[in-house]
């Protein structure tokens, strides 16, 4: 059995709270793979089952909340903002070079998602990282919007002007759901989406279904997709198709630009991802892809 441990790191002006798996093969300098969940996402929702295969290959995990979300710092809760989740990815990263027998040159990180993004914003910022896997990828803040029902932004906007608005005031943020059914008042509101996000949620997590409304506005102008021609390290980019949230079409197109790039393309939804058959299908793919381009020894 693998070790995992409850551990934190600073990130800021708070902490963040982290799982460290340490494989059982002794070895003095053990790469690692640092993960991080999408929107709203936390450890709890399926993140502990990648790192349990990832650390039964050989690899070191450091799998982390960000500020504001589960059992992270920071306030107010349920705050998501970009410029502070690439900022915890840095002091993730930072981090995780520093942990006892760990092989500083070989950091490898790993994010789903929205995390899937920022994953390629963090690796173009920091050419030290050995690789990359970035699992169904938020690329492009304008294929989201546009594949968002009209009716949807007309009824988000005004409340992400009334949170930001009532920031300015000292007021407590004004929340919206993540995740809601079909075409309902929410940031994911696809016919897989509310079943299938909720569906990752096991008892007794930290998860919370909201988010404070000012993301809206912040996301539209989100690309990370634009960094991985910057990107100087291997990069698996496990594409679903079709994808309800991540348009595919979108993706495709920024990962053809990463110069060592490798895309591959599956039959499952953005949600299916993470569990049962798909995820064993996957996820054999990413041990695989970790071994070729991050061998143990």
């Amino acid at each position: 059995m693998s070790e995992r441990r409850d551990v934190e790191f600073v990130s800021g002006d708070a902490t963040c709270a982290a799982w460290l798996y340490r494989p059982d093969t002794p070895s003095e300098r053990q790469p690692i793979v640092v993960l991080a969940h999408g929107l709203g996402g936390v450890r709890e929702m399926r993140l502990d089952a990648y790192a349990e295969r990832f650390t039964a290959a050989g690899y070191a995990c450091l799998v982390f909340d960000y500020r504001h979300f589960g059992a992270s710092g920071g306030e107010p809760r349920q705050l998501l903002d970009i410029r502070l989740q690439l900022e915890d990815w840095a002091s993730a990263i930072a981090h995780a070079r520093t942990i006892d027998g760990i092989d500083p040159t070989r950091v490898v990180l790993w994010g789903s998602s929205f995390g899937g993004g920022h994953v390629l914003e963090a690796a173009a910022r920091d050419g030290r990282v050995a690789a990359v896997i970035s699992q169904c990828p938020f690329t492009d803040g304008l294929a989201s919007a546009l594949a968002t029902p009209l009716s949807t932004t007309l009824r988000i906007t005004p409340l992400a002007v009334r949170d930001i608005v009532g920031s300015l005031r000292g007021k407590p943020p004004v929340m919206v759901p993540l995740a809601a059914e079909h075409r309902g008042v929410a940031l994911m509101a696809s016919t897989d989406a509310l079943d299938g996000y909720l569906g990752l949620q096991p008892p007794g997590s930290a998860f919370s279904n909201e988010v404070a409304a000012r993301f809206a506005l912040a996301i539209t102008r989100y690309f990370p997709g634009r960094a991985a021609k910057k990107i100087t390290a291997p990069v698996l980019f496990c594409v679903c198709d079709p994808d309800t949230v991540a348009p595919t079409k979108a993706t495709l197109r920024h990962a053809a630009k990463a110069p060592r790039g490798q895309i591959e393309v599956y039959p499952y939804g953005h949600f299916e991802i993470y569990v049962g058959d798909p995820f064993e299908h996957v996820v054999a793919d990413q041990i695989a892809f970790l071994e070729r381009t991050v061998p143990l020894g």
